[in-house]
């Protein structure tokens, strides 16, 4: 199906398409499962990419499909930690400026509750940062800005991001096997 100029690839186009080739290409399953939790951890690139409706229907061909589930689940993971901890980076060493950039610049007081969210909660705001949508990408970032301290992050990043990759990877695993 050609699409002519003035049409957008939607987001479902864009799910179809990336499933249809983790199918045809088994062997590239785990390094699109890595690239999609990156992005989905990425700081502003996780507001524009559907990876996490890509990475249930992912768990489904995991169950359906014969394609192995701990390279999958290890790239996920990985993919989440690198992604948060490149957050955390650009966080830390951009923090002057970060009020500046969208989406920041438009809730500019988001760093300040963010400073207190840490103060208050630290590691354990990281970890439950992880499951919920749009913080997902934030909370590493504002993390970096407030300097939150490496160890404690890291530890909350590596953790976190097991947990989720169990629980986006799992589903469809389990259900391929019940159903299948």
């Amino acid at each position: 199906m050609a699409l002519a100029p003035s049409e957008g690839l939607a987001i479902e186009d864009f799910v179809h398409a990336a499933l249809a080739f983790i199918r045809e290409n088994q062997a590239w399953a785990a390094p699109m499962v890595f690239a999609l939790a990156f992005g989905e951890s990425l700081a502003v690139i996780s507001l524009l990419l559907p990876a996490t409706a890509i990475l249930f229907a992912v768990s489904g061909l995991l169950g359906a499909s014969g394609i192995p589930f701990w390279p999958c689940w290890v790239a996920a993971a990985a993919g989440a930690v690198l992604g948060d901890a490149v957050s955390y980076w650009i966080g830390f060493h951009f923090k002057h400026r970060l009020p500046a950039i969208w989406p920041l610049s438009r809730a500019p007081d988001l760093l300040v509750r963010g400073e207190r969210f840490f103060a208050r909660w630290g590691i354990a705001g990281v970890f439950a940062g992880r499951f919920f949508g749009p913080l997902r990408c934030a909370v590493p970032l504002v993390a970096g800005s407030c300097a939150m301290p490496q160890l404690p992050f890291q530890v909350a990043n590596v953790a976190s991001a097991m947990a989720w990759a169990t629980g986006i990877l799992s589903p469809g695993l389990i259900a391929g096997a019940v159903f299948l």
